[in-house]
């Protein structure tokens, strides 16, 4: 099944590794679907912070064919479905999330399983920041630190993509959270999602904070940037603590004695997707948007993204 759908679109793409400079629009067949996969039409897509280290080759994640489209989350509406899907129709309205690539695009085709409903009351200017970070958040307190309620939580990196949705969630799990977060916006911004404390990463003494935060010791961190007071931050820990961090950031995180350290990926499957809706839709749940770029200044954002922001940056494709 499908509507009516061009062969063509629009696409932010690059024929070479390289700086920001590379990337640029040009135009590409639109994708067909296979079987068990859906096409969505995308109102936004994410900028990852790891988007410029697959565009320059250090890093490789997806398809590695030129003219290369990159970007892993967005938020659109189906418009076809393969013979075999099962669980989307066309119209509706989803965000997806897939190590293939392939966001920066005005379509993506996709697996069934790398797409969920956009929570009810949720843009798809938001949505379409919220698959990547959303899941990654969400296993690293779940799958990894096995977050309960009534337990301490240290979010190192808070009010960056992941961190600011791992506060939220985290207080969704019954935990307390010490969010470290950078800046007096960044502060404002994790005080404001309910933070049970917060302290500036680069200005303040995080670890005597994570003293008077957790006396005992914290139970978990969730590790999301690597930082000056990290090593001092993580000693506050107590015996039979938790770290858990994704891969990507480095320096990795060192963990005191007797405290466990994981890494892990942010893998999407239809369960996780299940959780995360869940755990959003107990209450308000925002996703901070930093910039919104339009599609043809994809390049811009790659410039621009080691400049401080909060939350994901984003493009506007429809």
């Amino acid at each position: 099944m499908q509507a009516s759908i061009p062969a063509q679109m629009k696409a932010a793409a690059f024929d070479r590794y390289g700086g920001p400079e590379v990337l640029h629009t040009e135009t590409l067949p639109v994708p067909k679907p296979g079987p068990k996969q859906v096409l969505i039409r995308l109102d936004s897509a994410g900028i990852g912070v790891w988007d410029p280290y697959v565009r320059s080759g250090e890093i490789e994640l997806g398809q590695s064919r030129f003219p290369r489209v990159i970007g892993n989350d967005g938020a659109g509406e189906v418009v076809a479905t393969g013979a075999d899907v099962r669980r989307f129709r066309i119209g509706d309205r989803v965000y997806a999330y897939s190590f293939e690539g392939g966001f920066y695009a005005e379509f993506v085709a996709l697996d069934e399983d790398a797409i969920a409903p956009i929570p009810p009351g949720m843009s798809a200017e938001e949505a379409g920041a919220l698959g990547a970070d959303g899941v990654t958040a969400l296993r690293g307190l779940d799958d990894q630190l096995h977050l309960a309620a009534g337990q301490t939580l240290m979010v190192y990196g808070a009010s960056g993509g992941i961190g600011h949705l791992a506060v939220q969630l985290a207080k969704r799990m019954g935990a307390k959270v010490l969010a470290v977060a950078s800046g007096p916006d960044g502060i404002a911004l994790v005080r404001r999602l309910g933070a049970d404390a917060a302290v500036d990463g680069k200005r303040d003494d995080v670890a005597r904070a994570a003293r008077d935060f957790a006396p005992g010791g914290l139970d978990a961190a969730l590790v999301l940037v690597a930082g000056q007071g990290l090593d001092a931050a993580l000693a506050t820990m107590r015996r039979g603590g938790r770290i858990a961090f994704p891969n990507g950031v480095e320096p990795a995180p060192r963990a005191p004695a007797g405290v466990t350290l994981q890494a892990y990926d942010g893998e999407p499957s239809p369960d996780a997707f299940q959780r995360l809706n869940r755990l959003i839709g107990a209450g308000p749940f925002h996703v901070e948007v930093g910039r919104v770029y339009p599609l043809e200044e994809a390049a811009r954002a790659h410039r621009e993204i080691q400049q401080h922001h909060l939350g994901k940056l984003a493009l506007r494709i429809h």
